[in-house]
């Protein structure tokens, strides 16, 4: 049963792809129902008789032609159902004893309606029923009510019903079709965006845990081996420093790079990502550093959504380091958290001397590939940029009247991230 099923299938295959052969083997089987037909007398004495009469030579002409003409019946199916219905139309009138030629019409105005759209199956439906039926009743040599004439419109109604029926079916898969290959492309765009977006997240979060760590290691590293001949105890309080702050890099650098990991991966990260909980431990790491930091918050209560106190934390995290980098060693750093309605305002402002060539300036216009607190190729102000516009907040960077820097951050509690305050 498998075999056959199988080679059925090879067989149905090879036909689809090959037409004209299926077309050819059609009209040989066409001819011979109609030359048997040729050869039966409807009108015996019990019953149809076959073999009771003989077709004439014009019978045989046009069951040739017609059955011949149906080869070409996918190419030029009007053409085809033309011809043929002119056949069938000449058999009725002109034979003394009518063969069914109306067979291969019926055949063509089938493959008409399955190939055209609805209005032009049912006019060219109608006028061939009316034209081979009406030839029938008025020339044929059977009186008008005879029932091969009732076949006649029939079979050519039924005709053109299956070929619309067939051809509204087509469209239909064809229309599920492309509606199932359109969600597909969707999908697959929706999830290169999300790709992208998550590469982009997850790059901002690796630029602030080294831009910042590393600022610090730098620092602490510089100031040991400043001290290390003179005061050997304040060196290897800097090179406990540097130990802890890229003990700190590390892991933040675990948890970050974990997330690309499979969510089946043995070493996938499960602390928390860090946020304005431990902002009292940012703030300590950089006053180890040397630079004296002021913190002053109007937050509590506030239940902020994950995004966004992720966003503040890496937002002042990158500031700070700016101010360390750039600020000059005598700088100091005002560090403010405010809750204002629906928004969280964060506020990082220093006294930082005037910016020199090659440090901050924040105006300029950003080169793609830059950032503007880094001509240089950072991206720090670029980073914080992209968080505040993907929750739909604000953010203002510039130099203070007076000298200094301000970086400020207008977060909204219940924008683009879902979660309520």
């Amino acid at each position: 049963m498998t075999s056959l099923a199988v080679r059925f299938a090879r067989a149905q295959r090879w036909l689809r792809e090959h037409p004209l052969a299926f077309d050819a083997a059609l009209a040989v089987i066409v001819l011979a129902g109609m030359v048997v037909g040729s050869f039966a007398e409807p009108y015996g004495k019990h019953g149809p008789q076959f073999g009771a009469r003989t077709p004439g030579a014009l019978t045989l002409v046009l069951l040739v032609l017609a059955s011949a003409a149906l080869v070409y019946r996918r190419r030029r199916p009007v053409c085809v159902l033309v011809f043929v219905g002119g056949m069938a139309v000449v058999e009725l009138i002109f034979a003394n004893r009518p063969a069914p030629v109306a067979m291969a019409a019926v055949i063509a105005l089938y493959t008409v309606a399955s190939r055209t759209d609805r209005p032009t199956t049912w006019r060219v439906g109608l006028l061939t029923m009316t034209v081979l039926t009406g030839s029938a009743m008025f020339f044929g040599t059977t009186p008008w009510y005879t029932q091969e004439n009732v076949g006649i419109f029939a079979w050519t109604g039924m005709a053109a019903a299956a070929g619309d029926a067939v051809r509204s079916r087509r469209a239909f898969v064809d229309a599920i079709r492309e509606r199932a290959d359109r969600a597909e492309r969707t999908r697959e765009e929706e999830a290169r965006r999300r790709v992208a977006e998550e590469r982009l997240r997850i790059a901002r979060d690796l630029h602030d845990v080294v831009a910042h760590h590393i600022a610090l290691v730098n620092v602490q590293a510089g100031v040991a081996a400043h001290v290390m001949d003179k005061r050997p105890d304040q060196a290897k309080e800097a090179l406990a420093h540097v130990r802890e702050a890229s003990r700190s890099a590390l892991s933040e650098l675990r948890a970050t790079v974990g997330l690309l990991r499979q969510s089946g991966d043995p070493e996938a990260p499960t602390e928390p990502a860090p946020g304005l909980g431990v902002l009292d431990q940012l703030v300590t790491t950089f006053r180890q550093s040397g630079l004296a930091v002021e913190v002053a918050r109007a937050d509590e209560g506030v239940r902020r959504p994950a995004a966004v106190d992720l966003a503040a934390y890496r937002i002042i995290q990158e500031a700070l380091t700016n101010v360390r980098k750039h600020a000059g060693p005598e700088a100091k750093a005002e560090v403010s958290v405010i809750r204002v309605g629906t928004t969280l305002e964060v506020t990082v402002l220093d006294n930082g001397s005037a910016p020199e060539p090659g440090g901050r300036i924040p105006d300029a216009p950003v080169v793609p590939g830059t950032s503007a607190d880094d001509p240089g190729g950072g991206h720090g102000l670029l980073g914080m940029r992209e968080r505040v516009s993907a929750l739909g907040g604000r953010l203002s960077a510039g130099p203070r009247y007076g000298g200094g820097f301000r970086v400020q951050a207008i977060l909204p509690l219940k924008a683009r991230t879902g979660e309520d305050t």
